[in-house]
């Protein structure tokens, strides 16, 4: 229940609608109740009264004179038949206008629901720290934000919409039951249970079916996702025939696992229709037998027919819990997600980042992913304003959980990074990374154009004239002006249509458009060949100018001018100083210096 009412609670900005849709579907259920019921004075005239029964009026017909006996009993045999043929029509156009209204009311609060727990979703996802990424599957994710959200909330747009008419229909075919024959209707209705205790055990299964399901069809998500994104080492490794295997073995798991879901789901229907027709006539057969004058000919027959109408309802209120159960596992993923507490937002009464004045100090910083598995200990490090401090070591040291720090992609579970004295924590995040320009190894180019993927962000406004600037300070302006549309040319997903340095060099002129006082630079040359290595330095020389700045590096030539040289080993800085003094010191520096060719440098 408590699943249930958060996502009810996303129906509250539609609640006028959503009345509205269940009016419209109240209205059909007592319509198409009233329109069965015309057919007892329907009969009685096509086939006028039999002889030697009792002609007492039901209840139900009782209520269909009051309602419109004045139009039916006209004295004229003829012109009463029309006249209730006409009253039958009208129910059924008015009925069937209430269900059109009340379906797509429905269906549309269905999808603005399932719109805003999707939204709900990606806001929050982008609100979990980075350290949740790094376990998260890219499908699962996928799989939770789009196929999920839309089957949580049928439960409570128009799943609901259609479980409230049928409860209606229900009530009102029952209520006519019962004003044709009390005693007949309730020797049925006590029977009726029989049914729920024969689903039972049919449905006692279905969650735990559903949620399986429901996750292999997020890991099927995720191995088509790292297939498509790993395209280009596929083919290189020849590995087509694997990843078709490895796709089709998640394909056959989630085939399997939604074939039972669908098995159990589809067996409830049948046997409750069953059920349920055998006990109605059954008992039909039997009254009749036993009494074959308690009911006129007209008013059994009516009894007869809204007895088996009665089935559609219950037949569909049989199957709502395994509508529900589909609903709540899927709201399960999706709420799983959205309990997580949001690591990556600022309490109240955060301040404003006022920009580096004299030094970045790094205290005794202890970090670790996994509890106990530290990847940075007990780290110190100063870095003052305008120095350029490389940092250097194999990789899994620590160097990128290090530079990470500072912009508040990680947090210290021991010591303190602070700016001219003040913690970093003390600064609300999105300010605080405003003041930073990051150029990472793996450059982020979206299916956008290139104007956009320059001006990104917070720099979304930014003049022509000044993007143009930070791509030609970023040597990116003309191989941008080559492209067929220029700055307006879509660059593609992942920036497909780009070479490894055109996309650095993206990169490069996003970080220069925001004009940062603190850069990092993480790998922002490797894989590159010399001849877009060398744009790339020049590109970034003028980055660095003026600039307080951390690079992260493998290759030492590329860091050889830094003011400061750290070394790190197994998450601790082993060795700092300029190169020329790391070299003489004949430690791990020099150690891996004489590894490596060298090479140009900013």
């Amino acid at each position: 229940m408590r699943r249930f009412g958060r996502l009810l609670s996303f129906l509250k900005p539609y609640r006028v609608t959503f009345v509205v849709s269940a009016v419209a579907a109240f209205t059909a259920a007592a319509l198409d109740g009233f329109a069965l019921a015309l057919l007892i004075p329907f009969l009685r005239l096509l086939f006028e009264a039999s002889p030697g029964l009792p002609d007492v009026p039901t209840f139900a017909e009782r209520a269909i004179d009051l309602m419109a006996g004045g139009f039916v009993a006209t004295g004229e045999r003829a012109t009463a038949l029309r006249n209730v043929v006409v009253l039958v029509l009208a129910s059924i156009a008015v009925k069937n206008g209430a269900v059109f209204t009340a379906e797509y009311l429905a269906a549309s609060i269905q999808e603005k629901v399932a719109r805003d727990l999707r939204t709900a979703l990606h806001a929050h996802v982008h609100d979990l720290g980075l350290g949740y990424f790094r376990s998260a599957k890219t499908g699962q994710l996928v799989s939770r934000v789009v196929a999920d959200a839309d089957q949580a909330t049928g439960i409570v747009s128009s799943a609901l919409i259609t479980t409230l008419q049928n409860t209606v229909l229900a009530a009102v075919y029952i209520l006519i039951l019962f004003s044709l024959s009390w005693e007949l209707s309730l020797i049925t209705l006590t029977l009726a249970p029989l049914i729920v205790l024969v689903l039972r055990p049919i449905l006692h299964g279905l969650r735990t079916r559903i949620r399986a399901a429901l996750d292999d069809r997020g890991e099927l998500t995720a191995v088509m996702s790292e297939s498509i994104e790993g395209a280009r080492q596929v083919k290189a490794h020849g590995a087509e025939g694997y990843e078709r295997r490895r796709f089709g073995d998640a394909a056959d798991r989630y085939l399997s696992g939604m074939l039972g879901v669908r098995r159990l789901a589809a067996l409830a229907s049948p046997l409750s229709e069953t059920l349920g027709a055998a006990v109605i006539l059954l008992l039909l057969m039997g009254s009749w037998s036993a009494n074959p004058e308690g009911l006129r000919p007209e008013v059994f027959l009516t009894f007869v027919v809204i007895s088996l109408r009665l089935l559609r309802p219950v037949k569909f209120l049989s199957q709502f819990p395994a509508l529900a159960e589909h609903s709540l596992a899927a709201a399960d993923r999706v709420f799983e997600i959205v309990n997580r507490p949001p690591d990556d937002v600022d309490p109240p009464g955060v301040r404003h980042f006022p920009g580096l004045r004299q030094e970045i100090v790094f205290e005794d910083v202890w970090v670790a992913y996994e509890p106990g598995r530290w990847v940075l200990r007990g780290v110190d490090l100063t870095v003052s304003r305008g120095e350029v401090v490389a940092i250097v070591g194999s990789s899994g040291a620590g160097k990128s959980t290090l530079a990470d720090l500072l912009p508040r992609f990680v947090e210290p579970q021991r010591g303190r990074v602070s700016v001219d004295g003040v913690p970093v924590s003390a600064y609300g995040r999105r300010s605080l990374r405003r003041a930073m320009g990051i150029v990472s190894q793996h450059t982020v180019i979206f299916n956008d154009t290139a104007r956009a993927n320059i001006a990104y962000g917070d720099d979304a406004g930014a003049s022509d004239a000044a993007v143009r600037a930070a791509a030609q300070a970023a040597n990116a302006h003309g191989f941008i002006e080559s492209l067929p549309e220029g700055y307006n040319t879509v660059l593609g997903e992942r920036g497909m249509r780009l070479s490894g340095g055109e996309r650095q060099r993206i990169a490069i002129a996003r970080a220069l458009l925001r004009d940062p006082p603190i850069v990092i630079l993480d790998e922002a040359t490797s894989s590159l060949d010399p001849e877009s290595e060398r744009l790339v330095q020049e590109a970034i020389g003028r980055l660095l100018a003026n600039r307080t700045v951390l690079v992260i590096a493998h290759r030492l030539s590329t860091v050889a001018r830094a003011d400061l040289i750290v070394v790190m080993d197994g998450g601790r800085l082993v060795e700092r100083g300029r190169h020329g003094e790391l070299i003489r010191a004949g430690g791990l520096y020099q150690r891996f210096h004489s590894l490596e060719p060298t090479g140009g440098s900013w």
